[in-house]
């Protein structure tokens, strides 16, 4: 399936209208049916989605890892993902159950992330992983160039995990959520350790994106913008490092100072 479409467009530039061509992000909707019972439906974007459902229902403790999952069944043609588990949170599975969640992911997500969620998150992070300000600004320009559907479209989040040298995986998504996600589902699949890892993200760190990245056990996330203040907070309680507004020769370090040298 096309995650990018052409739409004719009008251009207004220079005093006047031109029709052209445009790149368009595809907008996709995926129901997630855990054991024959329809638990959510994400807008998504099409590609990486058997990662994007283990990556959330780890994430979102419907199950404890892909141990749990035993079959993942992905149906593009009707947008439905036929997921067969041994295990379920039975709890986390019926209060999340049965939600429509769009590209924007935003307050009105029933599971909301508040400050006291923080002291719930499991860390296990290595707090001796460090970066110095060279290579946080290296593994930004690599970031930078593995984000070609965001220059294309800018209608998309696009996500990292690295080491202190590359990026290991990166995705991107029209739901910030759907992209740290998929990026989660491919580290658990693969038996990544996330630990000595952080994450790079295109978009500004809230509050959900800190718990996200701590739900993945990363130390040090990294942004070309900039984190708020219940972020910081949290990322405080957390343990975790936040670097922002990493542009040309400049960054800012938020919380963690220990980890940036």
């Amino acid at each position: 399936m096309e995650i990018v479409s052409q739409q004719k467009i009008r251009r207004f530039e220079s005093g006047s209208f031109t029709e052209i061509e445009s790149s368009v992000a595809t907008e996709y909707p995926l129901t997630i049916y855990v054991n024959d019972t329809e638990l959510v439906t994400i807008v998504c974007t099409p590609e990486y989605l058997e990662d994007l459902v283990v990556g959330f229902l780890t994430s979102e403790g419907i199950v404890r890892g892909p141990g749990d999952i035993e079959s993942v069944d992905i149906i593009e043609s009707t947008g439905h993902a036929k997921v067969t588990a041994n295990f379920v949170n039975k709890f986390n599975a019926k209060y999340r159950g049965k939600r429509y969640i769009t590209s924007c992911c935003g307050k009105s997500r029933e599971n909301f992330y508040f400050q006291s969620d923080a002291s719930l998150v499991n860390v296990k992070q290595n707090t001796s992983f460090t970066l110095t300000t060279n290579e946080i600004f290296h593994l930004m320009e690599k970031f930078e160039d593995n984000s070609a559907t965001f220059h294309q479209t800018g209608g998309v989040h696009n996500a990292a995990l690295c080491d202190s040298a590359e990026i290991i995986y990166s995705r991107m998504d029209i739901g910030r959520h759907n992209a740290l996600d998929k990026i989660y589902g491919r580290a658990l699949k693969d038996g990544t350790n996330t630990q000595d890892k952080a994450i790079i993200f295109s978009g500004r760190i809230s509050s959900e994106i800190l718990v996200k990245t701590a739900k993945l056990g990363c130390g040090i996330i990294l942004s070309r913008s900039a984190p708020t203040e219940l972020a910081i907070k949290m990322a405080e309680e957390l343990q975790i490092t936040t670097v922002g507004f990493i542009r040309g020769d400049r960054l800012n370090v938020y919380s963690g100072f220990e980890r940036v040298t």
